[in-house]
């Protein structure tokens, strides 16, 4: 009964949060969609921080090596629940661009911000998943880090990942963007993604993993690369007993 309340209550926190700043989010509009995306994802650290004040959850950032955020990045991570947005967003301060589902933005407000904001993607189309890719190219061109989620959608396995898409990997060796490994090792312990009136305070860790350099990878060897960046991923959530993996799933 506590969580169920306190999700409602963590709920009208957000729906107020951002209808606080949906005004400056359309002025933001007006100035393009770097500089006004920009700007729009400054309102959504803004939105993350008083939020996750509010709701008691405290991020911990563990960097195995050190962590430039000046420098141009395609940063992926693990999905395990819909709290990995916010955190993703508590985490990464400096502007960027997440590659997101296309059907978040049909939601009335929410979506005009998450439009916005992120690059989104129809993973049924082969067209729009190619479209997004552009807009990614671009993007990174402009010196912007992006987001992928290579999983897709929650991993519903019991293992530590499930397989990834190819996407982020071709485009990192295509513009030889380096790919930083960020581990979200507790949102599925917050909020699991079958509960959704499960969420819970406390603790969530972002583990930043060692940088990976793509320039010895040749576009035919971006599935390697994919392979490989899997296999560290899996490795470190097993080090780090990450809660979701059952007994008998690990591969």
């Amino acid at each position: 009964m506590f969580r169920i309340l306190y999700t409602i209550w963590a709920a009208f926190i957000f729906v107020a949060i951002m209808l606080l700043i949906f005004p400056l989010a359309i002025i933001a509009a007006f100035f393009g969609r770097i500089k006004g995306g920009n700007f729009i994802y400054r309102l959504c650290i803004f939105w993350a921080d008083v939020w996750f004040a509010l709701m008691g959850i405290r991020m911990k950032k563990i960097y195995e090596t050190p962590f430039d955020p000046g420098k141009k990045y395609i940063l992926i991570s693990n999905h395990i629940s819909y709290l990995d947005i916010p955190v993703m967003i508590k985490v990464f301060r400096k502007p960027m661009r997440p590659l997101g589902k296309a059907e978040m933005g049909k939601i009335p407000v929410f979506g005009f911000i998450y439009n916005r904001a992120i690059v989104t993607v129809n993973r049924d189309s082969a067209a729009e998943r190619a479209k997004s890719i552009r807009i990614l190219r671009s993007v990174i061109n402009k010196g912007i880090s992006i987001f992928v989620f290579p999983e897709g959608t929650f991993n519903e396995t019991g293992q530590p990942l499930k397989s990834f898409y190819n996407g982020a990997f071709k485009l990192a060796v295509e513009t030889n963007t380096p790919i930083r490994p960020v581990l979200f090792l507790d949102t599925y312990a917050r909020m699991p993604y079958n509960r959704r009136f499960s969420l819970n305070p406390g603790k969530c860790r972002a583990v930043f993993l060692e940088e990976i350099d793509v320039s010895a990878y040749s576009e035919k060897g971006s599935d390697r690369l994919k392979q490989e960046v899997h296999a560290l991923m899996e490795q470190k959530l097993v080090e780090y007993r990450a809660s979701w993996i059952k007994p008998g799933k690990q591969e």
